[in-house]
């Protein structure tokens, strides 16, 4: 027996700890080894692993931290031999580690440029490794397999809590010398105590010499061959770099309309949609996962049906986008004949240009019931020689279910609501969302001006449109709120999301453009669910709902005066000047003004005025399953599914339990199948007042749900002011009886 298997025996005897637990296992490992002593170490350990795996289970959750610590330890004797140094001392010499992954290409040679030797060293004395501890086994084992640092052959050389300094030396990397060393430390403790995640690609690209770090972009495709084939370029440029996209197709003209005068020449956007249906397949990101690409159309587009049907599984299958994502673009004209099961009209937004000078599209209803979108649709209903196509609305609102059904989407963006509460409505429109439904920044087209040669060189000239970039981040609910530290947490937060904006090297100019000039960020929350099972308050609840109102008002106004003081010391975005942020609006229209806690919002209304803000959109509600799975919490503000279930992975399924399970906090894990969505559609409204941007929200319905009561939820999102709602998560069999609703 080896000597690291010998520590492994050691780490077992829990002499210490006196738990049954861990003497169990040694007596496994010592069985192991003597019947079978050809296994080498990593198979022995990792069998020793799958001992603990197995007795994971909703009475057993704690299992999941010997795995993790198992699994820890065999990292750490993983990189003291690749790195050599004492497998016993954990960790390596840091300057050494960036020194070497620094000359193999891996980190960017900024963090020694930036950095002296003694700063790096005063940084590796702040590393804390009992903080690995915090991980469950899906936890680390999702860190490991996908983000912490390898050399080229894939061998272990970065360990977690080193990937967490150099994200906080990489975000902090050009804050003043005086401040920095602090910065990186307060980077490091927020991400270490797991009171926060960074966005998948900052977590895995931040400190290298490669990749991006923003999550989602946002493209508007205007109606001309040479705009689509160049945005097409944009798409396949950012999916290689590990970006989602949202794509708004709604100024392409339908199938049918007029090219150059010659009527009925258009394909429409199905074949567009194929395209970019390619590009998802072919351009991989960065070879871990294809890419990931939503497309969004109005619902008063000619081609809507043909749109809706191109996810589902029957059909002409020159028709069908399987690898794309869908959004529906709603008005609240629509859902108001939905309701009144009135007809409902579809326009080529080419004829609609061509015949009254505007496009439908670039207009919304400024009041509830009220505004120029809907003049401008009857005008077009009313116009006696426009194209158009009645159909009812109900019908076509049962066309989207069908869909949902079957596919989980289209997902729903309700356009009206979210231009009312756009903060820079002063400068643009919003058309759609990204890919996960969250994001809400103006877009527009970038358009060609001219091309000409100049001295054997081709010389291109285009008009910049407004190309999203969604910057992300969330706090860890259950962690931050129970340790009260969001006081600290979120000035932090903000700081790391402003700096990837100046960090960020993005491969499409136009969103390198957007990005600097509303320097928009996305701080978001996971571990809703986890929380209230802390907090031993039931999801449908009136209290939930309360909760859920002051808490992320707590966050909104944190956050906003973060990025206050941040305007204070950097400068407010550019476009700050006529935004509600410093007409006040934004704070009006979401009645700060008037609650108990309105003197704190006056002040702080009356600092923006004078500093500005250094963010011109600031909060957005990502899904984070992938970052809630390392900090082992629950995803996003979700339910979860389940309280014991298996996390699938490509090669191996790992036994999760809900977070903190135990016998108090049991009886507050009701899966979201038994859950009535109503009371979650109400905690939304609540939570969605105090978020600029949106929600990653998904409803879940059993798979015997009646259409009726689908229609339900969906109008009452819709009336509460929802501004999206993401998948349709539908049961594939009957569920059955919830064991939280039984005694």
């Amino acid at each position: 027996m080896t000597e690291w298997m010998n520590h492994i025996l050691q780490i077992l005897d829990g002499s210490d700890t006196k738990d049954d637990d861990l003497t169990s296992l040694l007596l496994f490992g010592k069985n192991l080894f003597e019947q079978k002593p050809w296994l080498s170490e990593d198979e022995w350990v990792n069998q020793i692993i799958l001992e603990c795996l197995a007795n994971i289970n909703a009475e057993n959750p704690n299992w999941t931290y010997h795995a993790s610590k198992l699994f820890m330890e065999h990292l750490y004797y993983k990189a003291s031999q690749t790195r050599g140094y004492l497998f016993k001392n954990k960790y390596g010499n840091f300057l050494e580690l960036i020194v070497r992954l620094t000359k193999d290409g891996i980190y960017s040679r900024e963090l020694l440029n930036k950095y002296t030797k003694d700063d790096i060293h005063l940084f590796e004395s702040y590393i804390d490794p009992t903080k690995d501890e915090l991980f469950t086994y899906i936890g680390i084992r999702t860190l490991a397999d996908r983000y912490l640092a390898t050399d080229h052959k894939k061998r272990v050389f970065e360990l977690p809590q080193e990937r967490w300094m150099i994200i906080a030396m990489h975000l902090m990397q050009n804050e003043p010398i005086k401040n920095r060393i602090q910065l990186v430390r307060d980077a490091y403790w927020a991400l270490s105590n797991l009171y926060m995640t960074v966005a998948t690609p900052t977590l895995s690209n931040a400190g290298k010499n490669y990749g991006q770090l923003s999550s989602c972009f946002i493209d508007t495709v205007d109606d001309s061959l040479q705009a689509i084939f160049d945005s097409h370029s944009d798409i396949a440029n950012l999916s290689k770099n590990g970006g989602g996209i949202g794509v708004y197709l709604g100024k392409i003209r339908s199938r049918g309309s007029a090219i150059k005068g010659f009527s009925g020449a258009s394909s429409g956007v199905l074949p567009w949609m194929k395209q970019l249906n390619n590009i998802a397949v072919s351009v991989d990101q960065l070879g871990q996962r294809k890419g990931a690409i939503c497309v969004y159309l109005d619902v008063w587009h000619k081609d809507i049906t043909a749109f809706l049907d191109s996810k589902l599984n029957n059909g002409d299958e020159r028709l069908r986008t399987h690898d794309l994502f869908h959004g529906v673009c709603l008005p609240d004209l629509f859902m108001e004949q939905v309701e009144a099961r009135e007809n409902w009209y579809l326009f080529d937004p080419h004829e609609v240009r061509q015949t009254l000078g505007f496009s439908l599209e670039d207009y919304y209803d400024e009041q509830k019931g009220n505004g120029s979108f809907r003049e401008r649709y009857w005008e077009c209903v009313n116009h006696p020689t426009l194209t158009k196509t009645s159909i009812p609305a109900i019908e076509l609102m049962k066309r989207i279910m069908k869909s949902q059904l079957e596919s989980g989407g289209p997902f729903m963006f309700y356009r009206d609501e979210v231009n009312r509460k756009n903060p820079n409505k002063h400068q643009g429109m919003i058309y759609s969302s990204n890919l996960c439904t969250e994001i809400m920044q103006n877009q527009s087209p970038t358009t060609m001006i001219s091309q000409y040669t100049e001295d054997g060189k081709i010389m291109i000239e285009k008009q910049s449109g407004d190309f999203v970039v969604c910057n992300l981040s969330s706090i860890h609910l259950a962690k931050a709120v129970k340790d009260d530290v969001l006081e600290k947490l979120i000035p932090i937060q903000v700081r790391m999301l402003d700096n990837v904006i100046d960090l960020n090297t993005i491969p499409v100019l136009q969103a390198q453009l957007t990005n600097k000039k509303y320097r928009a960020i996305g701080l978001g929350t996971f571990g809703w669910h986890h929380l209230l099972a802390l907090e031993k308050i039931s999801w449908e609840s009136e209290e939930a709902i309360e909760y859920a109102d002051k808490l992320y008002e707590k966050i909104a106004f944190l956050t906003i005066k973060a990025s206050m003081l941040l305007a204070q010391e950097k400068g407010a975005y550019e476009l700050f000047h006529g935004s509600d942020w410093e007409n006040g609006s934004y704070f009006d229209a979401r009645g700060y003004f008037n609650s108990e806690s309105s003197h704190p919002w006056l002040r702080l209304f009356q600092d923006i005025q004078k500093f500005g803000i250094r963010n011109g959109y600031l909060m957005a509600v990502a899904p984070n399953s992938s970052t809630s799975l390392i900090a082992g919490s629950s995803a996003s503000i979700d339910p979860i599914f389940q309280k014991f279930y298996s996390e699938e992975k490509k090669d191996y399924k790992i036994p999760v339990t809900a977070p903190d399970l135990n016998a108090e906090t049991t009886w507050y894990y009701k899966s979201a199948y038994f859950i009535d969505q109503h009371w979650s559609i109400r905690q939304n409204k609540a939570r969605q007042r105090h978020i600029d941007q949106s929600i990653s929200f998904n409803l879940y319905v059993q798979n015997n749900v009646q259409a009726k009561e689908l229609l339900d939820l969906h109008l009452h999102a819709w009336k509460a002011g929802l501004k999206t709602s993401y998948y349709l998560r539908s049961t594939s069999t009957t569920l059955e009886d919830c064991d939280s609703c039984s005694s």
